[in-house]
C-alpha cells in the first residue's frame, strides 16, 4: 500500500491509502512532470518574485558579481545600472536585460549570468479550465477556492469539477484530487494551498494528459490526502 502524504507525513488509517494494483506509478509521474515542468523551481520557466535571492555575475568582471535580494516592489539594485525590474522575469530574461543595459553604456559584449539562489516568493501556478491561467502570489493562509477566485474562477463551459493539486513533499512529486463542487457547497473542507503548488482544473483538453494522474487519485476529502506519484 502507498500511504497518502500530507505535510505531517502519512496517516495510519486504511482510508488514507491506495493499492499499488490500482495504478502504474511511472505514467502518472511522467504526466505530472509534463504538466508542472514550467512551474518547477529551478526550471527555465520559473519567474522571479519578491524576496528571491539572486547571484548575478559578469564574466571576467569580479566587481560586478553580486548576490542581491529582490525587493518587495520586484526590483533589484545593481552596480552601474541602479534599479532593475526583476519580478515576473525568468533568469534568462533578466540576464538579457542586464546584458543590454551594461553593454549600452559600460562594457563591451558583457556575459551576464543569473542564478536563483533562494526561492522565497510565495506563488502558486494555476492551469487548465479557469478564466485566467498564470502564476499568482499568495500571502498567509490561502485556500484552493481563494486561488481559483484569483484566476477568475473555474470556467464551467470547459472544466469538469475535478481539481488536481500537484505538490512536492519531501522531494517527491505528489498530488491530490478535489471535487470543486463539493468544496464550493461546503460538503468538504476547502484545502489550504502552499507556495510552489501547481493547480490544474481538468478540462476535455487536459483529459488525455491527466488520465494517468486521475487513475491514481480518488477524490480527496482532506487537504492531507496527497498521493506520491513516483
Amino acid at each position: 500500500m502507498i500511504c497518502a502524504a500530507g505535510l505531517g507525513g502519512c496517516g495510519g488509517s486504511s482510508s488514507s491509502s491506495i493499492s499499488l494494483n490500482s495504478f502504474t506509478a511511472t505514467p502518472a509521474a511522467a504526466a505530472a512532470a509534463k504538466l508542472t515542468a514550467g512551474a518547477k523551481r529551478g526550471s527555465s520557466g520559473y519567474r522571479i518574485g519578491p524576496l528571491d535571492v539572486l547571484d548575478v555575475s559578469v564574466f571576467k568582471v569580479p566587481d560586478l558579481s553580486k548576490t542581491v535580494q529582490v525587493a518587495d516592489d520586484g526590483t533589484i539594485n545593481y552596480p552601474l545600472i541602479g534599479e532593475v525590474q526583476a519580478a515576473g522575469k525568468t533568469a534568462h530574461q533578466l540576464e538579457a536585460e542586464l546584458t543590454r543595459k551594461l553593454g549600452a553604456n559600460y562594457l563591451r559584449n558583457p556575459q551576464v549570468s543569473v542564478f536563483i539562489r533562494e526561492y522565497n516568493s510565495q506563488r502558486v501556478t494555476v492551469e487548465g479550465g479557469v478564466k485566467t491561467t498564470g502564476v499568482y502570489a499568495i500571502k498567509g493562509r490561502t485556500t484552493l477556492s481563494q486561488v481559483l477566485a484569483m484566476a477568475g474562477d473555474v470556467n464551467a463551459d470547459v472544466a469538469s469539477g475535478d481539481i488536481i493539486v500537484f505538490r512536492t513533499i519531501n522531494g517527491k512529486e505528489s498530488a491530490a484530487r478535489f471535487d470543486f463542487d463539493q468544496i464550493r457547497s461546503g460538503r468538504v473542507e476547502d484545502p489550504q494551498v502552499l507556495p510552489g503548488d501547481v493547480i490544474v482544473a481538468d478540462t476535455s483538453a487536459t483529459k488525455i494528459a491527466l488520465q494517468n494522474v486521475l487513475r491514481v487519485l480518488p477524490v480527496a476529502t482532506s487537504a492531507a490526502y496527497f498521493v506520491p506519484l513516483m
